[in-house]
Formats: structure tokens, C-alpha cells, sequence
């Protein structure tokens, strides 16, 4: 007995997802705080304590905050990619293998628009599940160190000032930003079917994996920015000292779109980009490792399960 890659169930996805995607994020967390201090920053570029580059921001959270600032927030960043992973994948596997059997006419491959849809369907089961974990996470990693409370103490501080739905801060953005897993998935997908149409092999080399994911990232990353970074305010709370540098001005938010004219208003289109370059660099570099393992961890997890059914013999068939 045989079983191919298209034959694994969704719980074997999302294993191999949740996996990926957590030990990813691992590997490149210091870019993810970075780009997160980057993205909040209110401060004008004259100010001496203004992060003007990623660089900058390193040499500046190790002076202020030790090697440790990297990583603060790492422990629910990294459940919260755990459950993501997981909820991610075993709902992309479950709805595209619905679609496969219902509207593809070779039920191997999807049309650009259907592999859209399921990578954004999948993104907003996952985002109604994981939001709070990620409120959490990046209320850690742009808290002052001196202010920083652990996950336990940061969750009861949003239930005490903001109630539940503090919880779920940029709830809307984050369900526009569905469409940035649509777009990475959707494009990965139909890159690597094209690579992948006449060989007998499914699986994609670890390069062509990164490259490929590297390429669909960044598409994904450039067109999506905005909410990205309207997200991320949304979730941020700043703290005293950043009130009084930002002059008095009003950076509490009320939704994305209160972000995006705020910021528009105080720093111009550029403001909407701001830290788009280490967003990008590690959102390409997350999702390419993690396709790559990914792809990796399938293969592993294809055997595993044909040795949990007693396969007599294991092996990979081709699609």
C-alpha cells in the first residue's frame, strides 16, 4: 500500500504545519521583534531615541534591554505560531480537498481564483482562534523592559482595562489580512505545480521550496503592507514615555482605518510603510524556511502515517 501527499489527512498537515511554522519563527525571532519596535515607533527620526533602521533598533533594544529584548514575547509568539500552524493547515487541507473533489477538473489542481479563496477561508478560522495569542505577543514585545509582564499577567491586564474584546484588537485588519496567506499560498501553489507538472516526484527540492516561498512572500508582504502595519498599532499600547514623545499627539487608535489617516496625516504615505524592509526580510525569510521544512516535514509525516495503518510498504506516489 501506497500513500501520496494528497492522500494525507488534515490532522497530518496541520501537525507538519504547526511544526514548520513554530521552528521558523524560532530560528529568525530577533527580525520579528525588530520589525515590530519598528512598526509602533512614534518618534521622530530627530529624536536621539528614535530607531531609524533595523540595525539601529538592534544596537538600541541590546543597549537599553540586553541580548533578552530580542526575545521578548517568545514564548507566546511561539505557541501562538504552534496553534497557528495547526489551525492554519488543518483547515487549508480540509477545505481544499473539498474543492479538489468539487471544482477542479483534473482533481489535482485548483484555478488562481478558488486557491485564493481556500488559502483566505482557512486564514479566517485561523485569525477567529489565534487573534488573542497574538494580542498578547505583541503587547510583550514593544512593552518597555522595565514595564514587561509575563503572558499569565499581560492577559489580565487587557481583561481589566479593555474587557474581553481587548482580546481580539484588530480583529478587522487581521480579517483583510487573511487575503496575505491567500496570496502567498494561492501563488505558491500554482508556482509549484507548474514546476512539479511532469515529474514523478510531488515534492519540491529544499531550494526550490525556499525560493519559491521567498518570491510568493513578498508578493503577498508588498501588497498587504498597510494593514499589516495598522494591525500591529492596533494592538500596541504605548506607554507613558511614549506619549509624552509623541508630543501630545493622539496615537491611540479606534480601528485601521483610524491608523491609516493618523499616520497619514502625521508622516505621509512613507509613514504607512514604515519597517516594510525588515517586514519583508522576515516574512520571506519565516515563510520560505518554513515551506522548506514544511515540504520536509510532510515527506516525514507521509511515512509516519503509512506506518501508523500498517503499510506494508511505505513510499511516496507521485500525483
Amino acid at each position: 500500500m501506497s500513500l501520496s501527499k494528497d492522500a494525507l489527512p488534515p490532522l497530518g498537515h496541520a501537525i507538519s504545519g504547526a511544526g514548520s511554522s513554530a521552528l521558523a519563527l524560532f530560528l529568525i525571532y530577533p527580525l520579528d521583534t525588530i520589525k515590530t519596535r519598528l512598526q509602533v515607533q512614534t518618534r521622530s527620526q530627530d529624536d536621539e531615541e528614535a530607531m531609524r533602521s533595523p540595525a539601529d533598533a538592534v544596537r538600541k533594544i541590546v543597549m537599553n534591554e540586553g541580548v533578552g529584548g530580542l526575545y521578548a514575547g517568545l514564548t507566546a509568539n511561539l505557541v501562538n505560531q504552534l496553534i497557528n500552524g495547526f489551525v492554519y493547515f488543518y483547515a487549508y487541507s480540509t477545505v481544499r480537498k473539498l474543492a479538489l473533489r468539487t471544482a477542479s477538473s483534473d482533481g489535482k489542481t485548483l484555478a488562481t481564483a478558488i486557491e485564493l479563496a481556500v488559502g483566505a477561508l482557512a486564514g479566517m478560522c485561523n485569525q477567529l482562534i489565534t487573534l488573542p495569542i497574538g494580542v498578547v505577543a505583541t503587547r510583550q514585545q514593544t512593552a518597555h523592559a522595565l514595564e514587561r509582564e509575563s503572558w499569565v499577567d499581560t492577559v489580565r491586564g487587557i481583561l481589566r482595562t479593555e474587557g474581553v474584546q481587548g482580546l481580539w484588537a484588530g480583529f478587522r485588519p487581521a480579517m483583510l489580512l487573511c487575503a496575505n496567506p491567500a496570496i502567498t499560498y494561492g501563488a505558491f501553489e500554482k508556482a509549484k505545480s507548474l514546476l512539479l507538472r511532469n515529474r514523478a516526484n510531488q515534492f519540491l527540492s529544499s531550494a526550490e521550496a525556499f525560493w519559491v516561498g521567498a518570491l510568493a512572500k513578498t508578493l503577498a508582504t508588498i501588497v498587504t503592507y498597510p494593514y499589516i502595519m495598522a494591525k500591529v498599532r492596533l494592538q500596541w499600547r504605548p506607554s507613558k514615555d511614549e506619549m509624552a514623545a509623541a508630543g501630545g499627539q493622539d496615537i491611540a487608535y479606534t480601528s485601521s482605518a483610524d491608523v491609516l489617516q493618523k499616520v497619514l496625516r502625521r508622516e505621509g504615505v512613507a509613514g504607512w510603510y514604515r519597517g516594510m524592509q525588515t517586514q519583508i526580510i522576515k516574512a520571506v525569510i519565516t515563510q520560505a524556511l518554513m515551506l522548506m521544512i514544511k515540504e520536509s516535514f510532510t515527506m516525514q509525516t507521509v511515512r509516519l502515517f503509512a506506518l501508523l495503518r500498517r503499510s506494508p510498504r511505505v513510499s511516496i506516489a507521485s500525483k
